[in-house]
């Protein structure tokens, strides 16, 4: 890690959002993961989606999530040092209103499998639903999808998702022909 890069400063909350190309503007296009770990089918997801909307994209990691405890130091300069020269975004923002409020305009490149969490009740803040996906619309920002294979083997993209009619609109496809990879870190982490 560069001395010249201020992860105290962020781990201090004194930072809402910290990049590590300290020159870097606010990303358009972001691929928000827990990244544990990188693999090959994120870096061509951020690859096919920046060819697709002519834009850098950029990844986000929130070292807080809804999930899972919260990220040590360790283990956030862990899983920075995976990316070799990509930009990245820390952030502490676990769901996507808190997302889009610290990156307006910003369109979110997620498989299948994130995409039904952010149409999860349970993954929205207060005033359920309507309100997050409104919440998320106010601030401009959408979502672009990737299918991904379930953990029955069923390939699932965002015909399978059924995002609310009033919201559609928020949800772009990113078809199975331009983007497949059948990887994950759930599988890249299970032994044997």
């Amino acid at each position: 890690m560069d001395a010249a890069f201020p992860l105290d400063a962020f781990l201090a909350a004194e930072l809402p959002a910290l990049c590590t190309d300290l020159a870097a503007p606010r990303p358009t296009v972001l691929l928000p993961g827990s990244f544990n770990p990188l693999h090959a089918a994120h870096l061509k997801l951020a690859d096919v989606a920046s060819q697709r909307l002519g834009r850098p994209a950029a990844f986000e990691l929130s070292v807080v999530n809804v999930d899972k405890p919260p990220l040590s130091r360790e283990e956030i300069e862990r899983r920075l040092r995976q990316f070799a020269g990509r930009v990245v975004w820390l952030t502490r923002a676990p769901t996507f209103v808190e997302k889009a409020r610290l990156f307006p305009g910003t369109l979110f490149v997620v498989g299948a499998d994130t995409a039904a969490r952010v149409l999860s009740p349970r993954y929205c803040p207060d005033g359920g639903l309507d309100a997050a996906l409104a919440a998320i619309r106010a601030q401009g920002c959408r979502f672009l999808v990737a299918g991904r294979v379930d953990q029955k083997g069923r390939f699932l993209g965002l015909d399978d998702l059924s995002p609310p009619p009033a919201h559609r609109d928020l949800f772009d496809a990113l078809p199975a022909n331009v983007f497949r990879m059948d990887l994950s870190s759930t599988q890249l982490r299970s032994p044997g």
